[in-house]
């Protein structure tokens, strides 16, 4: 089993402050939670030393990049075919991501494509390796709730960071 970091408030913070600013550098985010420029800078070596953070490159909506049209396959696979299938489908430009999983299906996938038409042509070409034995696709309609992660974290977060500028966030009463 694989540890998980212990993330306190701070590091919560600091992810909060990135997510909101993600073009700001660590005095800015010194500034914002209310540490030290170095104290950032050495969380943030932590958090990507860790694995917790894994980039700074800009978040891409692909429905805005002309790729309108979105949908989740899931994968019956063969037995013992993971590692061809996962060959397969990283040659599949439209293929977003696939995940490994229990139940019914083996591979879940989502994948975008500019039409419908390309949306078929991603079906064909799945269904073109040898390693999927069926594929049952679903096709999005609307994100209800985008990809997130800090409402996790901060369910989680160990308290009492020890930061002034924190905890005044916290005891301030609600405006409004």
């Amino acid at each position: 089993m694989v540890e998980r970091p212990s993330l306190d408030a701070l590091d919560v913070a600091l992810l909060a402050a990135l997510r909101e600013h993600p073009r700001a550098g660590a005095l800015e985010l010194a500034r914002i939670t209310g540490v030290a420029r170095a104290t950032v800078s050495a969380r943030l070596q932590r958090l990507e030393d860790s694995g917790v953070v894994t980039g700074y490159g800009p978040d891409i909506d692909v429905a805005a990049a002309g790729f309108g049209v979105e949908a989740f396959v899931t994968l019956e696979i063969a037995q013992g075919a993971l590692d061809d299938v996962q060959r397969d489908l990283e040659a599949i430009p439209g293929l977003l991501e696939a995940h490994a999983t229990t139940g019914s299906g083996d591979v879940l996938c989502r994948v975008a494509a500019s039409s419908h038409e390309g949306l078929q042509q991603i079906l064909v070409d799945l269904n073109r390796s040898a390693s999927i034995v069926r594929s049952t696709s679903v096709v999005a309609l609307s994100r209800l709730v985008p990809w997130r992660t800090l409402p996790l974290l901060e369910s989680e977060a160990a308290p009492g960071a020890g930061r002034s500028a924190m905890r005044r966030q916290k005891a301030a009463p609600p405006s409004g």
